[in-house]
């Protein structure tokens, strides 16, 4: 955990993240990323020099009609002194059976994403953090360029004025491997998702093909990401040194 801790310090010095005064809303999906993050976050507290608050919340999208259960999560929290907060959702409803989307993950992530948007407000947050770490920004950028055309991909802070709050993403120089190891290491509670589409999606085939490329060519995955942090992309210029 203290490698995640690093690269977590890291970003937020660099990328200026979080400021004195701030309340993160870190998003807990259940996964890997998101507790690493959200732990990290509360261990950092303790010792980068910023004064500022940590909550979590977990936007539950009630896939298959059912609640989730997120116990674990609920109790690690109490454990921690994490303030921790679930909204229950019919997004998996709405997504699956009402719309019968084709293609779900688009919708799904907006409505999921403007729950927790409502949610870090309502809880009085002026930040919210996302557990996307460094592979996802090297998938988002090879899903931007193959299925739209387009280079482009998210930055590690950004500022939603419609809603007057900031988007930031602390674990986005950690390698998902590290974020992997950590997480099995300290032991969270990792929620399997429902999501029926899970594993069958556009990000996990990006996932595979830079999966496939790394194998062939050590380093590519890699070689891509200094290629995004130095770039004139939005947020990452004049980063990569």
């Amino acid at each position: 955990m203290q490698r995640i801790l690093g690269y977590m310090r890291k970003a937020i010095n660099e990328f200026g993240l979080i400021q004195n005064g701030d309340k993160v809303c870190v998003g807990v999906s259940g996964g890997k990323d998101s507790l690493v993050l959200l732990v990290g976050l509360h261990r950092l507290r303790s010792f980068i020099g910023i004064d500022f608050q940590v909550c979590g919340v977990t936007i539950d999208p009630g896939f298959g009609g059912r609640a989730g259960d997120y116990s674990a999560v609920e109790e690690m929290c109490d454990s921690l002194g994490i303030e921790y907060h679930i909204i229950r959702t019919q997004i998996g409803e709405i997504v699956f059976d009402i719309r019968k989307e084709p293609n779900p993950c688009c919708l799904c992530a907006h409505l999921r994403r403007g729950a927790l948007q409502d949610a870090a407000l309502q809880f009085g947050c002026n930040k919210l953090a996302l557990g996307h770490n460094m592979d996802d920004t090297v998938e988002t950028f090879f899903m931007n360029l193959f299925n739209e055309g387009r280079i482009g991909c998210f930055s590690p802070v950004t500022f939603l004025e419609t809603k007057d709050i900031y988007m930031i993403r602390p674990l986005v120089l950690a390698p998902e491997k590290d974020v992997r190891r950590a997480a099995r290491r300290e032991g969270y509670p990792v929620v399997a998702s429902l999501c029926p589409a899970d594993g069958h999606t556009n990000r996990q085939k990006t996932k595979d093909f830079i999966t496939d490329m790394q194998r062939k060519d050590h380093g590519f995955r890699e070689r891509i990401f200094g290629a995004i942090r130095r770039s004139d992309l939005e947020g990452w210029a004049g980063s990569g040194k």
